[in-house]
């Protein structure tokens, strides 16, 4: 397992107050995306990989080592917070220097990588300018830039894409994709799921400090049964087939698609829905074009999770 993150049966408590019970998984190098609504336990999961915190019950191994080994655990892991707080008057790069200092590494390398890590996250214009000065995006990428200045085997991103305009989130975003091809373990906890479902490799799934589902975005979907699903179906007569399939007990909703061209069927039943959906187009009265979930992608468990039909911003 010296190429896994895994928690077994991990168990974090603040006094009386659960962080997270029991949590079990591994994940394989690439990116991975906690979801998880406000208090769920996303942010003690992250605390407990980075060895910022300390199980009360449980085993915790990243890459092959126990957070206690500090040495070793601070030099595999970089994390990437949502504290937006820095020493004053430091200036970019003499924050990055003196982070990659205290990790122990040499003037020389320092200075070679805390430029290496300004170039990586398009600040290099504003490596002399003094932290205090950088709007709420550059802050955020000056924090990314520390977490993976030290080359880094495991980045844990909490919120990495908060104060990002949409080219910084397309420009990090493309940077992450990169590392995770290289091999990295990229842990990210974010609410623009819209955007992080797009690169994800796998998703946990966590809700009151409980592990729920984890693994590729399908299967958690499939793992989340209780659920009503919601497929777009695209055909020629979308009112002729909402009444015909809103007629079984398993079709729980029906909304015509803004361009009249398609409607939208929640089903607490997907294998029932889809074996109606074949006897329809066999019977021929409607011309079914597509179909095609509309809620199989993070942001929608996320908007399960939460009991939101809106968007996680």
């Amino acid at each position: 397992m010296n190429d896994r993150i895994a928690f077994e049966n991990v168990s974090k408590f603040y006094g009386e107050v659960l962080g997270v019970n029991r949590i079990s998984f591994s994940i394989p190098p690439g990116i991975t995306t906690l979801v998880g609504p406000n208090g769920s336990g996303k942010t003690t999961l992250m605390n407990l990989m980075t060895g910022l915190v300390q199980p009360s019950s449980g085993q915790i191994s990243v890459l092959g080592i126990a957070p206690g080994d500090a040495n070793a655990f601070f030099r595999m892991v970089g994390y990437c917070t949502q504290f937006d707080s820095f020493p004053r008057g430091l200036t970019g790069y003499r924050f990055l220097f003196d982070s990659l200092m205290l990790h122990g590494i040499g003037e020389y390398d320092a200075f070679r990588l805390a430029s290496e890590a300004l170039q990586r996250v398009r600040l290099s214009d504003a490596a002399g300018r003094k932290i205090a000065a950088y709007s709420k995006g550059m802050r955020q990428k000056i924090r990314l830039a520390q977490a993976i200045a030290h080359h880094p085997r495991v980045l844990i991103l909490d919120e990495p894409l908060n104060g990002l305009d949409p080219m910084a989130r397309a420009e990090s975003l493309a940077l992450f994709e990169e590392l995770g091809r290289q091999g990295m373990h990229l842990v990210i906890s974010s609410h623009i799921l819209d955007e992080v479902d797009r690169i994800s490799d796998r998703v946990i799934l966590i809700t009151g400090g409980y592990l729920i589902a984890e693994g590729n975005i399908h299967q958690v979907r499939q793992e989340v049964r209780d659920k009503p699903m919601q497929v777009l179906v695209r055909c020629d007569k979308p009112e002729l087939l909402a009444s015909r399939m809103f007629s079984v007990n398993h079709c729980v909703e029906a909304r015509l698609h803004g361009d009249g061209k398609g409607v939208f069927l929640r089903t607490a039943d997907i294998d029932e829905f889809y074996r109606l959906l074949n006897d329809v187009a066999i019977e021929g009265l409607v011309k079914i074009e597509a179909v095609a979930p509309a809620d199989d992608n993070a942001n929608a468990i996320y908007n399960y999770l939460i009991g939101s039909d809106g968007s996680a911003s």
